[in-house]
């Protein structure tokens, strides 16, 4: 370096030694305290959003470094999911990925608690099921005890019985409560699961394809206004079928709006109108105290042979709208129970058998089966009594 302070070849002006100009040393120190004023300035923005600068010139690099760098590791909130995320994923050995325990009660828990009582830890299990130590124990314990017999069981078999197989929860217990017994519902249904007991229930069947309408001019009398009425006054009708060896027959019921009654039975390889006259002759009362007549439009009902019984005695013909089932409603649930409570759970060798079957349940179920829809009577005893239905009754 010369003695006017230049260094040789390289341009810069060099300073050295207590001579240096005051300028030179005010640009130092400002140099050296801008990163200091940076950090500071940090420290005081932490948590709040800055001001909006005007001048796009003026952002810190290196916090637009950083923004960008954290956008691209972040996945849009539209993006696509990776279909290899779950398959990179691990497994969690033996067992899978979370046992799922929202749909199991608390007995289920513990009984798997402790079927695996050897392989892992209680404290462990428990936590991982959701059960309380103090809990799992004191089932354990109750658990080794055998369990007390029940005193309402025997009243719950027998009433199961009486009713041959036939009688479910609702009806066991309002059978009990007339005999003097009061047993929950849960409590009865938990009798019967304990005793294997089971009630006679409807399955879904093969249904005939419908023929042809009836359209005669005809009018729904009844028009479903099936409560209200006097006794033995407004009979409804209708056919089911039964199997019977290799092939079909067919019952007739006639039904007595006023207590559900099954007044009249017939069963027979033809549903023509002499099966339906059949039903006709076994009535106990005189046919001539019937006023209307309730069937659908099937032929069976609707020809001259049944229109001339009808006039001859002054029976009023009242028919259901075409293809509409509701409006012999009462009927149609009353074959409903018939297939239920008889024809699912027997077999058929011949007509007679049927004929001599299905007599015997006309009899339990005009005289012992209660009804929900008559206050749990059965439909002699309403009779007696001389209830009636309310208007508003299905």
């Amino acid at each position: 370096m010369d003695s006017s302070g230049r260094g040789a070849g390289d341009g810069r002006a060099v300073y050295e030694g207590p001579q240096a100009p005051e300028a030179f040393h005010r640009r130092v120190q400002e140099a050296d305290s801008r990163p200091l004023q940076r950090r500071q300035a940090q420290a005081r923005d932490h948590g709040r959003v800055r001001p909006r600068q005007e001048h796009r010139g003026e952002v810190d690099q290196v916090d637009k470094r950083d923004r960008l760098a954290a956008r691209r590791v972040q996945p849009h909130a539209r993006a696509e999911p990776d279909p290899g995320a779950r398959a990179r994923e691990p497994q969690a050995p033996d067992g899978g990925r979370r046992l799922k325990t929202s749909g199991a009660d608390i007995r289920s828990k513990v009984r798997a608690i402790a079927a695996n009582e050897g392989r892992y830890p209680i404290s462990a299990q428990c936590r991982l099921l959701g059960v309380a130590r103090s809990t799992y124990y004191s089932m354990r314990s109750r658990a080794d005890r055998p369990a007390a017999p029940d005193p309402a069981a025997p009243a719950v078999v027998a009433a199961h019985a009486a009713s041959k197989g036939r009688y479910g929860s609702r009806k066991i217990k309002a059978s009990l409560e007339r005999s003097g017994v009061t047993v929950s519902r849960r409590r009865v249904c938990r009798i019967m699961r304990e005793n294997g007991l089971v009630s006679a229930y409807g399955r879904k069947r093969f249904k005939v394809h419908p023929g042809a309408v009836n359209e005669a001019d005809v009018p729904n009398v009844v028009a479903r206004g099936f409560g209200g009425r006097a006794p033995r006054t407004h009979i409804c009708s209708d056919l089911t079928y039964v199997r019977v060896g290799a092939s079909w027959n067919y019952v007739c019921l006639l039904v007595d709006l006023y207590n559900r009654e099954i007044v009249g039975h017939s069963a027979g390889p033809r549903k023509d109108a002499r099966l339906v006259k059949s039903a006709f002759a076994t009535l106990s009362f005189p046919i001539s105290d019937i006023e209307v007549f309730h069937t659908d439009r099937g032929s069976e009902f609707d020809n001259a042979e049944i229109d001339l019984m009808l006039e001859a005695f002054g029976i009023e013909r009242s028919l259901s709208a075409k293809g509409c089932p509701y409006d012999n409603a009462v009927d149609e649930s009353t074959n409903r129970i018939l297939k239920a409570e008889l024809v699912h759970r027997e077999t058929f060798g011949t007509t007679r058998e049927l004929r001599a079957k299905l007599s015997d349940y006309v009899h339990w179920y005009n005289n012992f089966r209660i009804h929900s829809t008559l206050g749990y009577m059965s439909p002699v005893e309403f009779r007696e009594a001389g209830l009636s239905l309310p208007e508003s009754s299905k």
